[in-house]
């Protein structure tokens, strides 16, 4: 799967360096993805970014995008102004003829969303950018919803940021989306930063869920058990591969994800089991799947996290 971080004219570093890092952690864990970086430019021009630091082996926007693309609009420095450069016109336009296709997907990093509004993708959907540029979101899509205080907006195939580090909260959504949340989870890790969703998304997946700390047994241990939840995970071993106490794991586990260690696996535990209801497995099939001892026992444990 191709993935196109489009650049604009005085692109603002951060925003692409951070999303781009996390896909690139993500296809040296085995993420089939392939990389690339394009703007509005001529074959071997440099491109200056909002630090003055000209960018080099940039490719020209190319003519065709794959079926199933990712293209993500970073945002630039000073966007504020009513005029484009001529460079940015030309984003835009490719951006309108290649964005709007049905086998693409969009995702915009901070202002990156004032480009796809002038390309017209935004028109009739929810989206958001940064807290400072919403006015002028409104102005480019009177017809779309603009949110305020979101961390990123996903409308069917399009997605926007609020701005900067929600680029690689975004990145690390779209991720857990086009491969697995276990995948995110280990490049939230490798970046040391935060998992965090917009008020309006879905609830963290629970291989995402709780891995909001820097406790390296209690990471290392989450692991483990996400490679293997449908085994059983008593405290007694569970300390035995943190290489703690019982009552030090109690308490750090707790400490670093919220809850208890046997809540956190059951969850992981019922993710497998709805996994397995949703390709169409009946109870027994889908209890067997979760490592539940019947199909009783994952509808009781079912109702009890509802």
């Amino acid at each position: 799967m191709e993935i196109l971080f489009a650049l604009p004219s005085r692109v603002l570093l951060t925003d692409y360096a951070g999303a781009a890092d996390a896909f690139r952690i993500a296809t040296g864990e085995g993420a089939p993805f392939v990389l690339r970086t394009v703007a509005a430019i001529a074959r071997g021009e440099n491109l200056e970014s909002g630090l003055g630091v000209a960018l080099a082996g940039i490719e020209p926007l190319p003519q065709h995008v794959a079926d199933g693309a990712l293209i993500v609009v970073c945002g630039a420095v000073g966007n504020h102004p009513g005029t484009l450069t001529a460079q940015d016109q030309r984003l835009v336009a490719w951006l309108r003829e290649v964005g709007a296709q049905q086998h693409v997907r969009v995702a915009c990093i901070c202002s990156g969303a004032l480009y796809a509004a002038r390309a017209g993708l935004l028109s009739g959907r929810r989206c958001t950018t940064h807290h400072s540029l919403t006015l002028r979101l409104r102005e480019l899509a009177p017809d779309a919803m603009v949110l305020d205080d979101r961390v990123f907006v996903e409308d069917g195939s399009i997605s926007t940021s609020a701005g900067v580090t929600t680029g690689v909260d975004l990145a690390l959504h779209l991720i857990a989306t086009l491969t697995d949340s276990r995948l995110a989870a280990k490049v939230a890790r490798e970046m040391v930063v935060y998992l965090r969703r917009g008020p309006d998304e879905p609830a963290l997946s629970p291989w995402l869920a709780g891995r909001n700390h820097l406790d390296d047994r209690i990471h290392r241990l989450q692991d483990a058990m996400g490679h293997a939840p449908q085994e059983e995970w008593s405290l007694a071993r569970a300390a035995i591969h943190a290489h703690v106490s019982v009552r030090t794991l109690t308490r750090r586990f707790r400490a670093a994800t919220g809850g208890s260690l046997h809540d956190y696996h059951s969850r992981l535990r019922l993710a497998l089991a709805e996994r397995a209801r949703q390709r169409g497995a009946g109870y027994e099939a889908a209890a067997e799947a979760g490592g539940f001892g019947s199909a009783r026992q994952l509808r009781r444990l079912r109702a009890a996290h509802r």
